[in-house]
């Protein structure tokens, strides 16, 4: 998982964040062999990612989803801190039928990030007709678990109590996060208590997907170990502490390029399901690092991966 800074959603607070330090790489790489003019290009918008100003990245990432017809509606309060708002992306042809719906959690290492840097991810999924939520939550030094988790999940009650109001059809719920936010939707998904504590159920959730997830490992770091510890709270953080059999199908994602998240957490994840009995798929991907998982959904970037594609597959036979 990145490691760095909180940035208490502030858009300006983005600068050196690691996805777009893998962006400024991409059109360095990118340019290589390219005709004069085209390099030339993406040289200039590598230095300006390079320059201190991750705003520019994050506005080029974004630039689609202000110029396509779609809905947003910012800022909705789920509850009442400051960070418990959420960002919803209508398609424009919404009124034909109710829509599946998506929330997505991003990652940042529990401490980092905001739903500010995120409509890219939420393009390629409204084009396909879903509804998409993303919800900012409390981060580490503020808080520490499992109150990003007890967040992720009142995100999730809310869209359940109210995305009929945005043409959304909450028994068509899937969840999908990065890094982090995969691991706060794994854990809503397969531990019954947080959504039982708002009158919801795990089986609301149709799907999961998560990318480069951090599912079942022991923390390491000082800053982990203070978000997580002590040591006796960790298997309440552990996603495979929870698998019974019966949770939501899932599809876990991972890079086999990721310095950051071993394979070892979706394998012990994949083995203790099947173990159970329940419903789990996972794709490798051999040419992916760990940002480059949700990265590679930015308009620009080049596609290296199938990651939109094998996502919708899944969520489709599911619903």
């Amino acid at each position: 998982m990145p490691n760095a800074k909180n940035t208490q959603g502030n858009l300006f607070s983005l600068c050196g964040h690691p996805i777009f330090h893998s962006i400024r790489n991409l059109f360095v790489k990118t340019s290589q062999g390219l005709p004069i003019n085209i390099k030339s290009t993406l040289i200039t918008v590598a230095a300006l990612l390079s320059s201190g100003c991750t705003q520019i990245g994050v506005q080029l990432a974004n630039l689609p989803s202000h110029l396509d017809a779609h809905e947003r509606h910012r800022e909705i309060a789920y509850g009442k801190h400051p960070q418990q708002k959420l960002d919803i992306y209508v398609p424009s042809d919404k009124r034909d039928r109710p829509r599946p719906v998506l929330v997505f959690f991003y990652g940042g290492r529990w401490s980092d990030g905001s739903k500010a840097m995120y409509p890219f991810v939420a393009k390629p999924f409204v084009d396909q007709g879903y509804i998409v939520v993303i919800p900012d939550y409390r981060k580490y030094p503020e808080v520490i678990f499992p109150a990003f988790v007890e967040d992720g999940t009142l995100a999730v009650a809310w869209t359940l109590d109210n995305i009929a109001s945005y043409f959304g059809d909450p028994n068509q719920l899937v969840i999908m996060g990065h890094s982090a936010g995969a691991h706060i939707g794994a854990l809503l998904s397969a531990d019954e208590r947080y959504l039982a504590q708002h009158g919801h159920s795990t089986e609301q959730i149709k799907a999961f997907a998560g990318l480069s997830g951090p599912y079942d490992f022991i923390p390491e770091e000082e800053d982990l170990k203070n978000i997580f510890g002590p040591p006796e709270r960790y298997p309440q953080m552990t996603i495979t502490t929870f698998i019974e059999g019966h949770e939501p199908p899932m599809l876990l994602l991972w890079g086999a390029q990721d310095n950051l998240v071993g394979q070892r957490n979706i394998s012990l994840l994949f083995e203790k399901i099947q173990q159970q009995g329940g419903q789990v798929e996972t794709i490798i991907y051999p040419s992916m690092g760990h940002v480059e998982m949700v990265s590679n959904l930015i308009w620009f970037i080049p596609d290296k991966a199938p990651v939109t594609r094998d996502i919708t597959d899944f969520f489709a036979r599911q619903l």
